[in-house]
């Protein structure tokens, strides 16, 4: 070959760095474009097998050792990873769901779920139901001919009902009906969804797995390799790629996870316990205590609680005096999701995402950090004695 003027060698470098390079983070492998050695070979890969490389939506090493991870956290056998936690459950339903089908979420869904549900019925045909996320193999009765998936949350994300998930499946499969599982709140750690039953777990990875609120993605987990490939299909065509950056971010984040969670984990139990004697309170809504919907359950299926629970004031108590405590919060930033650092709070109006929720008071949810609970105890208290003013 001749030789090459100075533009193109600075594309057709010669050189290779050397083999041999061991560190402990994980490669990040930037991509679209996929390097093929031959023709023979670019026609001989599949991507859904993942034995090969086509194109970097369908995946690098970066992203494939992500997936692998976390499906050795859940104990799973095939994982793919969405833009987001909502994106994951997006491809979960266009995957399954076609026009003429029903799908039933409990009435306490993260509310973009039910949002999608909405969407479903209204564009697409697809008839969304919501029941009572209590009401365990009495799920039976709801099932139809033409309902194909069930969608579950362990807990509720705000108002922290747990559901009887063996009861639910066996309801569910005695018909031939997949069971789907938002498994966020315990990213895996706290709680065996494939053994209880469930056939698919999704979990938004912005949460523990990441650990530093600057992350947005999602995963979705199967055992079963058929329902896998009709994941995988939706996923390519909806072209649910993720950044090689993002995804080395949340490899970060996975050796510290299980120790992060404990540490949030006791100090939401202790900040709850004092909330709980509080007067201005009347239900902490905290899996872990007796009176939470669902506490028993939690108690057979679960080995911890991470560091999300809510609380409802006293009915005497007002919006405004309610989100006046929010406001004079100092140590909690006031913003969605959960798993990070810092701790959050949100106020909710459950009337306008729940059944049956008027006459209760306004429920607030609390996310504890990593900080010292000592002071966010302080902070909170200082906070409740502004709801007179």
């Amino acid at each position: 070959m001749t030789k090459k003027s100075l533009q193109t060698q600075i594309i057709h470098t010669d050189y290779t760095a050397p083999g041999g390079f061991a560190a402990f983070p994980p490669a990040i492998h930037h991509a679209s474009t996929v390097l093929f050695e031959s023709v023979a070979a670019m026609r001989s890969g599949e991507w859904k097998e993942k034995n090969a490389y086509t194109y970097g939506l369908h995946g690098t090493p970066t992203t494939f050792t992500l997936e692998a991870r976390l499906a050795e956290i859940e104990d799973a056998r095939h994982c793919l990873l969405a833009p987001s936690g909502l994106a994951a459950i997006a491809m979960v339903d266009f995957a399954l769901l076609k026009t003429g089908d029903d799908v039933l979420l409990p009435d306490n869904v993260y509310n973009p779920n039910r949002e999608l549900g909405r969407w479903l019925s209204n564009d697409f045909g697809i008839t969304a139901r919501y029941y009572d996320p209590l009401v365990g193999a009495g799920i039976a009765d709801l099932i139809q001919p033409n309902t194909k998936l069930v969608w579950t949350e362990a807990p509720g994300s705000v108002s922290m009902e747990v559901p009887d998930l063996p009861a639910i499946c066996a309801a569910a499969h005695a018909r031939g009906v997949l069971v789907a599982l938002d498994n966020t709140w315990s990213a895996g750690l706290a709680l065996r969804g494939f053994d209880l039953g469930v056939d698919i777990i999704m979990q938004a990875l912005t949460k523990y797995q990441s650990g530093g609120s600057d992350v947005l993605m999602g995963a979705v987990m199967t055992r079963d390799r058929a329902v896998h490939d009709k994941l995988a299909m939706a996923h390519m065509r909806l072209g649910l790629g993720v950044s090689a950056d993002d995804a080395y971010l949340v490899m970060r984040g996975l050796p510290s996870m299980k120790l992060r969670f404990e540490a949030h984990d006791a100090g939401a139990r202790r900040v709850a316990a004092w909330l709980k004697a509080r007067p201005e309170i009347t239900s902490v809504l905290h899996p872990a205590f007796e009176d939470c919907p669902g506490h028993a359950t939690w108690q057979r299926d679960f080995s911890g609680a991470g560091g999300l629970f809510s609380v409802i004031f006293d009915e005497r108590y007002t919006e405004e005096q309610t989100d006046r405590f929010v406001d004079s919060l100092a140590l909690f930033g006031l913003g969605y999701s959960w798993g990070g650092a810092n701790s959050l709070v949100m106020p909710y109006r459950m009337a306008a995402i729940r059944r049956n929720w008027e006459g209760k008071g306004t429920l607030v949810r609390f996310n504890i950090g990593l900080e010292s609970t000592d002071d966010l105890i302080a902070d909170i208290e200082q906070a409740l004695g502004q709801l007179q003013k």
